[in-house]
């Protein structure tokens, strides 16, 4: 890589690091997620207002932030959400996000308002639920029926959307993108044979077990090594090595059975404790700010896109099983869009799909969304004693700093 870490630049990304949270501990009722304010901190550091750092001085350390955003959404997926009613209307919601995406952005393409209509398209399709489930199990949203439709909408939100993009974008390398592939494939045969190995006992048994915690973390160290492998397949942090991270974490959570919580709560700490927020933090500093500035209507552009694809279809598909209010308010939540766009625009760029004042727009769309429309869609609510229905499971309680999921899992950043 032609970027190095440079440690002067690191200090003040690690200090953005740990002031967003406790801000958000001291103001408790300040409706703004974690990832708002290491962008924003990430801004002001950054080269274009005090200049105390730069992205190309963080770059590396940014490059494994984003590969634990999708191994550890990899990690945490639940297919079982897709055999029930609202997992099976929230694949259909997304595709059909999909191709209205597809045809407007393919409109301003043609146009000549976007290079590639494809990355634009699938950033229209992305859902930020994880970084608002605090705010909406505080306020009373995730009770009964609406909260499991919720969770199940934004679980395929983050998803999906990571899928397409090995779908859609991988095709401009197809031998990388086989290639990639290939090796998780490899990568899973080889894991699914040492876990036999490991179950059936011996001495490698014995030392694995031995040596989970304390001083030596063996798995965790594995997947460190497992992550950084696949991170170095090129000089940048192209596509493919972002899917062969989140198939790396789905290989993984099977592979860990039944000490996968363990092995999870440690991925949280390092991942969610450095790694992650250094990658929101630098890319804030790369936000091109001032191209927002100068085309404010690209943005506003870009936020009535994202209302109109990735919401507004919720009004139909969740007729039936869902009153009026409740679906306006999965127009809300559902139209909300952050972590996943902000690490989409910057493979886009990375990549040289995705025109730098699009990236810019797209992401300042996905700050306005989780800014104003949660806070609509709490302005609304009534409390809901509608039970979820049989088989469903209710979102349990958990950290703060996690992506959301097909478990329903909450996060702040």
């Amino acid at each position: 890589m032609n970027d190095t870490l440079a440690i002067d630049a690191l200090v003040p990304v690690a200090a953005v690091a740990l002031i967003a949270p406790v801000l958000l501990g001291l103001l408790p009722r300040l409706p703004v997620p974690q990832v708002v304010l290491l962008l924003a901190g990430g801004i002001i550091i950054g080269p274009d207002v005090l200049g105390l750092s730069s992205p190309g001085g963080v770059r590396v350390l940014a490059d494994v932030g984003l590969g634990f955003v999708f191994l550890l959404a990899g990690y945490e997926v639940d297919l079982r959400v897709f055999r029930e009613d609202a997992g099976r209307r929230a694949v259909v919601g997304w595709f059909v996000s999909l191709g209205l995406a597809l045809g407007v952005v393919g409109a301003l393409a043609a146009a000549g308002l976007v290079h590639a209509f494809v990355p634009a398209a699938l950033a229209l399709t992305t859902t930020a639920l994880g970084t608002l489930l605090p705010i909406l199990r505080e306020r009373g949203l995730l009770n009964g029926r609406l909260g499991h439709y919720l969770i199940a909408a934004g679980g395929v939100g983050e998803l999906f959307p990571v899928l397409a993009i090995a779908i859609f974008l991988g095709t401009q390398s197809r031998f990388v993108a086989l290639l990639s592939l290939a090796a998780v494939g490899v990568l899973a045969l080889v894991l699914v044979i040492a876990r036999r190995a490991v179950r059936d006992g011996g001495r490698l048994a014995t030392v694995i077990a031995l040596g989970q915690n304390e001083t030596a973390q063996i798995t965790l160290r594995g997947t460190i090594l497992l992550l950084l492998a696949l991170i170095s397949i090129t000089d940048e942090f192209h596509l493919d090595a972002v899917l062969g991270a989140f198939l790396a974490g789905v290989v993984l959570k099977h592979w860990a059975g039944p000490t996968a919580p363990a092995l999870e709560s440690k991925l949280d700490s390092i991942g969610y404790g450095f790694f992650i927020p250094l990658f929101f933090v630098y890319s804030g500093m790369a936000l091109d700010v001032r191209s927002i500035a100068e085309a404010p209507l690209r943005l506003l552009l870009f936020f009535v896109l994202m209302f109109l694809v990735r919401g507004l279809p919720a009004l139909a598909v969740y007729r039936g099983v869902l009153p009026l209010r409740q679906r306006v308010q999965t127009v809300l939540i559902t139209t909300t869009a952050l972590p996943v766009l902000v690490a989409l625009t910057e493979i886009g760029l990375r990549n040289g799909t995705m025109l730098k004042e699009n990236a810019a727009a797209l992401v300042g769309a996905g700050v306005l969304t989780v800014l104003a429309l949660p806070a609509l869609a709490v302005a609304i609510n009534r409390p809901d004693t509608t039970p979820a229905g049989p088989g469903v499971s209710r979102a349990r309680p958990r950290r703060a700093g996690r992506p959301a999921t097909a478990r329903g899992r909450s996060d702040r950043g």
